[in-house]
């Protein structure tokens, strides 16, 4: 079985977990935000961008986000990449294809998580350094 499809499910899960009981234990000077504005191309591919700071860790951290248009119990999926927990604050974007049909240009609820794979024993498990939602507005490009 491929890992990023793992991977991804089980940050997902992580990160649902994690928005009805926040990042406990996380240091209150981390946070994540998101932009008023993402781009959504005529192809589906979606971007979103933000800031955030985080402090040291013991694994990997990810910068992670998803999307939601009309039904929020459906959670599009929009890229990642890694993070840099050094105390500063750093731009990040994400991009990802969604389907043109699923996703159109306007309002859409956009969540963004700081998620770090600890390792304990042989496994990683994932601890949340912050947590954001926020309405956004998708322009066409």
């Amino acid at each position: 079985m491929p890992v990023r499809p793992v991977l991804a499910a089980a940050l997902g899960a992580a990160a649902l977990l994690c928005a009805a009981v926040g990042p406990a234990g996380a240091d209150p000077s981390e946070r994540i935000t998101v932009d008023p504005v993402g781009r959504i191309a005529s192809d589906g591919t979606v971007t979103l961008s933000g800031t955030y700071r985080c402090t040291g860790g013991t694994g990997p951290v990810l910068v992670g986000s998803s999307l939601s248009q009309g039904d929020q119990g459906l959670k599009h999926g929009i890229g990642g990449g890694t993070a840099r927990c050094d105390g500063a604050e750093h731009r990040w974007t994400n991009s990802g294809k969604v389907s043109p049909e699923k996703v159109k240009a306007g309002a859409a609820r956009v969540e963004a998580t700081l998620t770090e794979l600890r390792p304990s024993g042989i496994l990683l498990v994932p601890a949340f350094h912050a947590v954001t939602n926020r309405d956004v507005t998708l322009t066409g490009e």
